[in-house]
């Protein structure tokens, strides 16, 4: 396709990303696939949700409740778009526009710092909260990247190739339902001997520790712990709890998206998330907000509350081996709400991974 731009095409349905060259007309968008399938978006019903900041990929949509998506890298696509189609030029982001727009949000989070420094009681957690709903998923994923290194510096990354699919499918399985979802999700599980923990990380990623793998009896109980875990990337907690101790300077690159300071700052988000806790205000919409994933995937939520259940048991009897409970803290009253959701839907669940061997599948970095 001549004078075409190169980009991702999703279809609503499932997260298989398909090659698509785009050209533009005066009021619509002309898609061909790989396949030769040629689609064709009138401007007046595209709406872009991501690409208003430097580095960060240029995310078009189109319909509801589970829009199409054509991703595209070149910010030159932007420009073309509004000369070509200058009728539509608010509905797109301006991209000569970015410079005057960071430096206007910094100055705006130095006020956010200011005021923080002397109402720090109540401004930090607020500014982190606005702060982490506005910086750039590109960031997110450079800053996780970093700080998933950082936390798996010192043990194995585990590779069994059935165990990784079979996680993966559950993940699949747990985000298809979903009408849009900013991150590619990524499942990293580590070698460890003792401690059962998982940890979400910002920008789409999840550290799962073998033994809190290993313990899971069923696929719906560890569909039950990424539920949980991907609602905190999903709803921004991770970067969120990152921005709220993190220095001044980590807050001021957030919301400029600088990749390299993300890079810098990796070490010490991983170590403030490897230390921190969750509030109970954030642990109770990660429950409620996860338990709604796997209802919405057909996956029978009673897993996620027998795995909770099993580790408070399991804890009181080992309390130094099992840190998920000490940085995921489940009250009494948070397993009766989780039980009463639940108890409220009486559909048929479909099974996870019918027919394969759970027990062997579970058995990670085995030696």
């Amino acid at each position: 396709m001549p004078g075409a731009f190169t980009g991702y095409y999703l279809d609503g349905r499932s997260a298989l990303r398909r090659q698509a060259s785009v050209r533009l007309a005066a009021s619509a968008l002309e898609i061909e696939l790989a396949d030769g399938t040629r689609l064709w978006w009138p401007l007046r019903s595209v709406r872009q949700t991501q690409g208003f900041y430097s580095g960060e990929q240029i995310r078009l949509e189109r319909g509801a409740p589970f829009p199409e998506i054509l991703l595209i890298d070149d910010t030159a696509f932007l420009r073309a778009l509004r000369a070509t189609a200058p009728g539509f030029g608010r509905r797109f982001h301006d991209p000569g526009r970015r410079r005057s727009r960071v430096l206007f949000t910094i100055g705006a989070a130095v006020a956010s710092v200011a005021v923080g420094a002397v109402l720090y009681v109540w401004a930090i957690p607020a500014a982190a909260g606005l702060l982490a709903a506005r910086v750039p998923v590109s960031w997110e994923e450079r800053l996780g990247s970093a700080a998933v290194e950082h936390l798996t510096a010192t043990r194995r990354r585990c590779v069994d190739p059935e165990s990784d699919e079979a996680i993966d499918a559950i993940v699949k399985r747990l985000l298809e339902p979903q009408p849009s979802v900013p991150y590619m999700f990524r499942v990293v599980v580590v070698d460890e001997k003792r401690e059962v923990n998982a940890y979400a990380v910002p920008g789409g990623q999840v550290v799962l520790l073998k033994p809190l793998v290993e313990r899971s009896r069923t696929p719906e109980e560890l569909a039950g712990v990424l539920a949980h875990e991907l609602q905190h990337v999903l709803r921004r907690h991770a970067t969120r709890l990152v921005l709220q101790h993190a220095s001044t300077g980590l807050l001021l690159v957030a919301v400029s998206g600088d990749m390299t300071g993300a890079m810098a700052y990796g070490i010490e988000s991983a170590r403030m998330l490897g230390s921190m806790r969750y509030s109970r205000d954030i642990e109770s919409e990660a429950d409620t907000e996860g338990l709604r994933m796997l209802l919405a995937a057909d996956v029978d939520p009673r897993g996620m509350i027998e795995f909770f259940e099993s580790m408070q048991a399991e804890e009181r009897g080992a309390p130094g081996m099992f840190r998920y409970m000490n940085s995921h803290p489940l009250a009494a009253e948070r397993v009766q709400t989780l039980t009463r959701l639940a108890a409220s839907h009486t559909k048929e669940f479909r099974p996870l991974l019918p027919g394969r061997d759970w027990k062997s599948l579970r058995r990670v970095c085995a030696s």
